[in-house]
C-alpha cells in the first residue's frame, strides 16, 4: 500500500482516511514552521514547503476538497492557498464551527473531514473530526486529541505524511507511481 515511509499505521486509522472527503489544515505551525517574519513596515513572511504543497494538490485532485482554516489572516496564507487552488478561512475564531459549516455546505459530517493542527486554538476540531492529525511539534497538551502524529515538524513536510495516508488509504499511490505528479 506504499505506506513504508510512515509510522505508526494501524488499520483504524486506515479506516478513518479511507472515509476523508474533506481536509482542513491550520496554517501557522502546521503548514509552516510556526515562525512570523515580520519586516520594519509589518509585512509577513512565511516559509511553506513545497512537498506538503503537492500533497494538497493530490489530495484535490483525488476528489478531496482542501482547505485553510487559521485564526490569524494575512495575504501570503491567501497567495499560497491561492497558487494551490484550494479554498481558505482566514480570522477564523472558532475553527469548529467553521467545520461544520463547511461540512453542512457539502453535505458531509465531521466523521468525512480530516483536520490537521497543533495548538489549544484547534483543540475542539481535533476531537471532533473522523481524522485529526498532528504535526511532530504538536503542543503537549493538543497531543492527546491527535489520532495519529507525523514524524516531520510543522512546515517541514507534516502535511505530506497526512497526505500520503489518505491517498494510500483511498487507493490512489500506484496511478500516482504510473502517472507522476504532472
Amino acid at each position: 500500500m506504499h505506506l513504508s515511509h510512515l509510522h505508526n499505521i494501524t488499520d483504524e486509522l486506515l479506516d478513518r482516511a479511507s472515509r476523508v472527503r474533506l481536509a482542513c489544515f491550520d496554517v501557522d505551525g502546521t503548514l509552516t514552521d510556526g515562525g512570523l517574519f515580520l519586516d520594519a513596515d509589518g509585512r509577513e513572511a512565511k516559509t511553506f514547503h513545497v512537498q506538503d504543497g503537492l500533497g494538497l494538490v493530490l489530495l484535490r485532485r483525488h476528489g478531496i476538497e482542501v482547505a485553510l482554516v487559521t485564526a490569524r489572516s494575512g495575504q501570503v496564507v491567501e497567495h499560497r492557498a491561492r497558487e494551490l487552488g484550494i479554498g481558505v478561512h482566514q480570522g477564523v475564531k472558532d475553527k469548529l464551527t467553521k467545520l461544520q459549516a463547511l461540512c453542512a455546505e457539502r453535505g458531509l459530517g465531521l466523521d468525512q473531514v480530516l483536520f490537521m493542527g497543533d495548538d489549544l486554538a484547534d483543540l475542539t476540531s481535533l476531537r471532533n473530526v473522523g481524522l485529526a492529525v498532528a504535526p511532530a511539534n504538536v503542543h503537549p497538551w493538543v497531543a492527546p486529541a491527535a489520532h495519529w502524529t507525523t514524524r516531520a515538524a510543522g512546515g517541514r513536510g507534516a502535511a505530506r505524511e497526512v497526505c500520503d495516508l489518505v491517498l494510500a488509504a483511498q487507493g490512489h499511490v500506484d496511478k500516482l507511481l504510473q502517472e507522476g505528479a504532472a
